[in-house]
């Protein structure tokens, strides 16, 4: 239904598609999205006037005026179930702070993969309870500066 553009989504949305859902979106394939990450998660912010992240390496994160950051960060043991859900439940704790869309998504994306890349040193394969804990001790690294 979101892909047919059936749905509107409320104001101060986050969607974090990877890019096989990202090119189900946009009508495309997946080497369409990943041949220009950056137009692809600026064309869906637009399409769907939302803050975007479009997860994989090199996550990026754009708004619908076409605002664009890049997180760096990350491990290739990411890419397991449940690790998303991690990242949009962080987003959303970060929403419920006040943070503005884009910047509780920038700043979700950055301590999930820093907390991943943290985590993925020591082995591959990660759950999402793994790096949950790694959050938390960025977090509270990060509170003088949060406050």
């Amino acid at each position: 239904m979101l892909a047919a553009g059936a749905v509107s989504l409320p104001k101060g949305c986050v969607i974090t598609p990877h890019p096989g859902e990202g090119a189900r979106l946009l009508g495309v394939g997946i080497k369409d999205i990943q041949a220009d990450r950056a137009a692809a998660v600026r064309a869906l912010a637009r399409k769907f006037d939302t803050v975007c992240v479009l997860k994989g390496s090199g996550s990026l994160i754009a708004d619908a005026s076409g605002q664009l950051a890049l997180c760096d960060r990350g491990h290739p043991a990411m890419a397991t179930a449940g690790l998303g859900d991690v990242l949009a439940g962080l987003i959303g704790a970060l929403l419920a702070q006040h943070l503005t869309p884009f910047d509780a998504a920038c700043l979700a994306v950055w301590l999930h993969a820093s907390a991943g890349q943290k985590v993925g040193e020591y082995g591959r394969g990660l759950a999402a309870s793994d790096i949950i804990p790694a959050i938390r001790q960025l977090l509270e690294e990060l509170q003088p500066c949060l406050i």
